[in-house]
């Protein structure tokens, strides 16, 4: 996958799948515009890609920050070709009947307006160029339900809805828009929520979890970051408005079934 010549721009990019997307795009020849709430995780990963990429630190849920990191991709790099809108937030594990309200909107506003306002700012600029390749992040919460989780499931079904959306209005212009959608990854995010379910135990969480997926592990962000990659290059300029399942079989065989099989 060549991106040589290539600008991209990656939301959450400091840390997990995100910091592997800009490591991947930095390999492949792109330069790449860093963004994300850890300043520190940011700088630090800026550095080590040398003059392929700077770094913005960024609210995704603020009109005025999205704008601020598609000008900085604009005045250092001159077009945004690749747009992996990936920030998000997993909010508190709790039933829908006791959720809290003020974390449903905290979850809500990083995981959809965020993607949202990512798409409304990003897309003109490709919409102009006459080309360009979003990739939201989306997950298999997107696909299915999750009990505990209902503030990251309405939001991650959501942002297949804007995929959809935008990929139907965009096409025509020559503009892709796709979804990926991880399933349990060693990531930070992954092991929080398990730390809320067994504080005691979360690694109990992930052997119990791991049984019922068919290739028997988590993933790691890097296998993540390919599919990624895939979906911005060249080798995918006949998709658009897809949802590729990132989750070793999770969601296509029922835990049960793949138990009974051992």
């Amino acid at each position: 996958m060549d991106f040589t010549g290539k600008v991209a721009i990656v939301t959450g990019g400091a840390n997990g799948i995100g910091r592997a997307v800009v490591q991947g795009f930095v390999r492949g020849g792109a330069k790449v515009v860093i963004v994300d709430r850890d300043a520190a995780a940011g700088e630090a990963l800026a550095a080590e890609c040398g003059k392929a990429a700077i770094f913005r630190s960024a609210d995704v849920t603020k009109a005025a920050d999205v704008q601020a990191y598609v000008k900085a991709a604009l005045d250092h790099f001159g077009s945004i070709d690749c747009f992996h809108n990936n920030a998000g937030i997993e909010g508190r594990v709790a039933p829908t009947a006791e959720y809290d309200e003020a974390m449903f909107d905290a979850v809500m506003g990083v995981n959809v307006k965020g993607v949202f306002l990512g798409l409304r700012y990003v897309l003109p600029v490709m919409l102009k160029q006459g080309r360009g390749s979003v990739v939201n992040t989306a997950s298999i919460a997107g696909l299915v339900g999750t009990p505990g989780m209902p503030a990251y499931v309405a939001s991650k079904h959501a942002v297949m809805g804007l995929t959809k959306v935008a990929a139907g209005e965009v096409g025509p212009a020559g503009v892709r828009v796709n979804a990926v959608c991880p399933g349990p990854i060693s990531t930070r995010m992954v092991q929080e929520i398990a730390r809320q379910v067994s504080p005691n135990n979360p690694e109990g969480i992930e052997r119990a979890y791991s049984a019922g997926i068919p290739l028997r592990r988590y993933g790691v962000a890097e296998e993540v970051a390919n599919v990624v990659l895939f979906l911005c290059s060249d080798l995918a300029s006949n998709v658009t408005g897809a949802q590729y399942v990132v989750d070793g079989g999770r969601t296509a065989t029922p835990a049960g079934i793949v138990r009974q099989l051992d």
